[in-house]
């Protein structure tokens, strides 16, 4: 016990204190205040971030992607700049982090590579929410777009989830990108009809249809002389709204006002012309006969 006591005694606390409790204990001080003061500079550098991505007018998916991976970045910084003012080692932890990185980068190639073409998409819009498309093999309406993929409903109200990476590799055709369309219709009258007659009535047809745009002007006129008919090209233009409900209607009136006035629509026939030299085949009791 004696011994003990004179060990305890003889301890130099001095030492203790200035060579291990205030260094670690200011280690430990300069970590918290970086870490706090680094969470405080973080989040500054995201809100002036947001605010700028703001006043781009990207997609608000797309501003809170970024701000997100922003964030997660800055705090990884802070940290490890903590654990290094600790003493601890950030060398090995960067190289694992890297190393981690690199693995799931290889894992995640295709989800990567629609990632990039979502924030290319929401960057540069092609399309938008609503907007009718031909994308990717596939017709529809955007319902939204997505980090990697885009959500669509084809006219049949299916809905497609499309992934970004064929959509933006591939040709878009947007068809609600502008505000009017133009309707091409090819309708075939017979050789013996009158084509004045046939483009008057074209013409009377479009013009009384209100949806039917005045300019640019609707062009009717012979297309070609095809095998069986006369084509003649109908091109009204319309609302891009009313592109359907108006071609249809006017290939249903331009049906019916042909038949009350006598204008015909050929289809593809074949006429077969017999000379009248053609014998039938004599039949077996014919040829016995002969042979009595």
């Amino acid at each position: 016990m004696t011994e003990l006591t004179d060990k305890v005694r003889d301890f130099d606390y001095q030492a203790l204190l200035h060579d291990f409790i205030i260094p670690w204990a200011t280690n430990i001080i300069f970590a918290l205040l970086i870490f706090f003061i680094g969470r405080m500079i973080k989040n500054w550098v995201v809100k002036l971030t947001r605010a700028a991505l703001k006043r781009g007018k990207l997609e608000p998916m797309l501003i809170n992607f970024v701000v997100s991976i922003l964030s997660w970045a800055l705090l990884l910084v802070v940290l490890v700049a903590a654990l290094d003012q600790l003493g601890v080692d950030t060398t090995s932890l960067i190289a694992l982090l890297g190393a981690a990185g690199i693995a799931v980068g290889l894992a995640l190639k295709d989800s990567l590579q629609n990632f990039a073409a979502g924030v290319m998409l929401l960057v540069f819009k092609p399309f938008r929410e609503g907007d009718f498309i031909e994308a990717a093999g596939i017709k529809g309406v955007v319902e939204e777009i997505r980090i990697f993929y885009t959500l669509m409903h084809t006219p049949e109200n299916i809905e497609m989830t499309v992934p970004n990476g064929d959509i933006f590799n591939g040709v878009i055709t947007n068809y609600s990108a502008k505000d009017t369309r133009r309707i091409d219709l090819v309708i075939g009258i017979g050789y013996d009809d009158d084509i004045q007659k046939a483009k008057d009535i074209l013409t009377r047809l479009v013009t009384e249809d209100e949806r039917v745009l005045k300019d640019p002007e609707p062009f009717i006129a012979v297309g070609e002389l095809g095998a069986s008919s006369v084509d003649l090209l109908v091109r009204p233009w319309t609302k891009s709204s009313d592109f359907w409900a108006t071609k249809c209607d006017l290939t249903e009136r331009i049906k019916l006002a042909f038949d009350a006035e006598g204008v015909s629509i050929p289809y593809p026939q074949t006429d077969v012309h017999l000379d009248g030299k053609l014998k039938t085949p004599e039949s077996p009791t014919d040829e016995k006969a002969k042979a009595a």
